[in-house]
């Protein structure tokens, strides 16, 4: 898939996720719409995975894990858009009895959904099993997983990080969605997280940094951090992107984290983004 392309499938994710959104006046816009860039990349270049046959273990598959579990409707849109599951069903989102919770769940056994993710700080230890499991099974393939920044003022993720780097858990990618901002305000307001990249390396990991809305700077710093597993330590890489992206009145502020728009600024923000694929 070529990046314009790629840029058609994130246009539409975005319609997507404030659709969902509106219509049931609830859920997280905001992170959802800085992370459509990062999800199109991953599902549609970077991850080799079957949709057609998926399987709760994966074997011989890439693994996503989503810690920050909250943004679910870009995970959904994704999942559906590379044919998971119909498209027709997101719109069930967060209705009663949906396999569409707001939170991912694992109890109506939705496809490409591998573990419950939502209760902030878990993902990344999930993930570090999972890979661990790979290397039991002598399959090669990566996990990846993704979390907020906000969420890094969890301890367990911290105590995570530790294990990965101590027991060099090389076949693991994780990503932090880093928008500076979170539900109570800005990240450094709240609790600031110092400088990221040093903090990280000095937990024995390697560690890039990425534009989060740049679709060929997303292709290559995956393809690095494929290029540097195997290696002895984990790999993380830093994702600037902006909370709300594609939607001017959703950017620049945490506002959005979760909150859901009005008819008239569901209208303004599809006016501001493309229908490329056609909306469910």
């Amino acid at each position: 898939m070529d990046n314009k392309t790629l840029e058609q499938y994130a246009s539409q994710t975005r319609r997507d996720i404030v659709r969902m959104v509106a219509a049931v006046n609830s859920g997280h816009p905001g992170g959802s719409l800085g992370c459509a860039d990062f999800f199109t990349v991953m599902y549609h270049k970077i991850m080799k995975h079957n949709p057609e046959k998926f399987t709760i273990d994966g074997q011989n598959e890439d693994l996503f894990f989503l810690s920050n579990g909250h943004i679910s409707p870009v995970w959904y849109s994704t999942l559906a858009r590379a044919k998971y599951f119909p498209v027709s069903e997101l719109a069930t989102f967060r209705k009663l009895n949906s396999r569409l919770q707001g939170h991912p769940s694992i109890d109506h056994n939705l496809p490409g959904i591998r573990a419950a993710s939502g209760s902030l700080g878990q993902g990344l230890s999930m993930a570090i099993g999972a890979a661990e499991t790979k290397k039991l099974n002598n399959d090669d393939r990566f996990v990846y997983a993704l979390m907020g920044d906000g969420e890094l003022q969890e301890g367990q993720i911290w105590e995570a990080a530790m294990y990965a780097a101590a027991n060099k858990v090389d076949n693991l990618i994780a990503t932090v969605d880093y928008n500076g901002r979170q539900i109570d305000g800005d990240v450094e307001d709240v609790l600031s997280l110092g400088n990221l990249k040093d903090k990280w390396q000095a937990f024995g990991w390697e560690t890039l940094e990425v534009d989060g809305h740049d679709m060929q700077a997303l292709i290559d710093v995956f393809e690095k951090a494929q290029s540097l597993s195997g290696k002895g330590k984990p790999i993380i890489v830093l994702m600037k992107t902006e909370m709300g992206q594609g939607v001017d009145y959703m950017m620049g502020t945490h506002k959005w984290h979760g909150a859901a728009p009005n008819s008239e600024q569901l209208e303004s923000a599809l006016n501001q983004l493309e229908e490329t694929l056609g909306d469910y």
